[in-house]
């Protein structure tokens, strides 16, 4: 039950004033009060938070925390179940730029699907949708983690999202075979294997770093992926289930990969791919004492990232007629759906398409 009464005052200066307080009861059976300037504005919050406590949804300002509280609790618990230090920092920089600075002073229990679509407008006209779509789910995942504690009872967040429009998606980039030759004579050789690795395997910067001998079956022809180098070159796991996977070579990579493990420098690590000191190769090094220069020389200066080297590998299995499946498998994708949106329209047989009409015709005219 709630009651709505007015309230009224003197003030510091005798100067009249009234108020109207909401009475009510929380979930718990605890009898609260909020107190609003007008009336109208006692009644609308009198009749959400009615039926909030009938849902067992409502959360008392006096029991809430701020936004900006409840981000540094997520960046807390983040490091807590010591997620990788990029991952921390990276929810960290969501929170300090792109979510405090809008809602930080905002009560959870005050938020509401309005405020956060309006939050959500404001990010895509000032940020880039990608941008805006991270922000929107960090801002879902602290109010998760806040829920998980019990400081909120409801995500409002949680169905809002920032859709990309169809004429801002992309295909992506993928280097021509020619290209890629000439990407492979222009590398130094010592620079090549590697190299070559990542175009035929499709294996991410990270995970050809961490990559180890004992990883490679020469006489098996594979590659199994089940450690990565971060960028300050701590070892860990792949940061997916997904990521852990084997993936078959071809004779030609099992060739360069024998001569390159006799004059590999030693490693106490066992890595595949290790600096001149054996230990965990630099990636901006990489790319630039290594990669960038061997693209002057291939005449294809910053045409293709790094990681493009993956759609290279990718573009090739399914020019041999991969299924999707295991294309998905190979290059370490979490699910189907990201691989169809990354490779979807190289996934075409014109042959097998003018076949399959071709029988459909003759089952319906005969």
């Amino acid at each position: 039950m709630t009651a709505i009464r007015k309230r009224t005052w003197a003030d510091s200066r005798g100067e009249a004033q009234q108020a109207w307080l909401v009475d009510y009861r929380d979930a718990a059976g605890k009898r609260r009060f909020k107190q609003f300037a007008r009336k109208k504005d006692a009644e609308a919050w009198s009749t959400q938070a009615a039926w909030q406590v009938t849902q067992g949804t409502h959360t008392p300002d006096a029991q809430s925390i701020t936004v900006a509280d409840a981000a540094e609790l997520w960046v807390r618990q983040a490091a807590a179940e010591k997620l990788e230090r990029s991952t921390i920092e990276a929810y960290e920089s969501l929170a300090r730029l792109h979510v405090v600075p809008y809602l930080g002073g905002v009560k959870l229990s005050r938020l509401t699907r309005p405020i956060i679509e309006k939050y959500r407008d404001e990010l895509v006209s000032s940020r880039s949708r990608a941008m805006a779509a991270k922000s929107v789910r960090a801002l879902s995942s602290i109010l998760t983690e806040a829920q998980r504690q019990g400081l909120v009872t409801q995500n409002v967040a949680s169905k809002v999202k920032v859709k990309r429009p169809s004429r801002d998606e992309h295909k992506v980039e993928i280097p021509t075979k020619e290209e890629v030759r000439a990407l492979l004579d222009a590398a130094d050789r010592d620079f090549r294997p590697m190299l070559m690795t990542a175009v035929v395997t499709g294996l991410r910067a990270s995970e050809l770093r961490g990559l180890r001998w004992s990883d490679i079956d020469l006489k098996a022809a594979t590659i199994t992926v089940s450690r990565r180098a971060d960028r300050w070159g701590l070892i860990g796991r792949p940061k997916s289930k997904a990521g852990h996977r084997t993936v078959p070579i071809p004779q030609m990579l099992v060739r360069e990969l024998r001569e390159w493990k006799l004059r590999c420098p030693k490693s106490s690590l066992g890595l595949a791919f290790p600096n001149s000191k054996g230990e965990v190769l630099d990636h901006m090094n990489v790319l630039r004492r290594r990669y960038r220069p061997t693209q002057e020389r291939a005449g294809l200066p910053g045409k293709y990232s790094f990681h493009t080297l993956r759609h290279a590998a990718a573009s090739a299995w399914i020019k041999q007629g991969i299924d999707l499946k295991r294309l998905q498998v190979w290059i370490g994708h979490e699910n189907i759906q990201l691989t169809l949106d990354t490779y979807g329209h190289l996934l075409v047989d014109k042959e097998g398409d003018a076949a399959l009409i071709a029988k459909a015709e003759a089952d319906l005219f005969g």
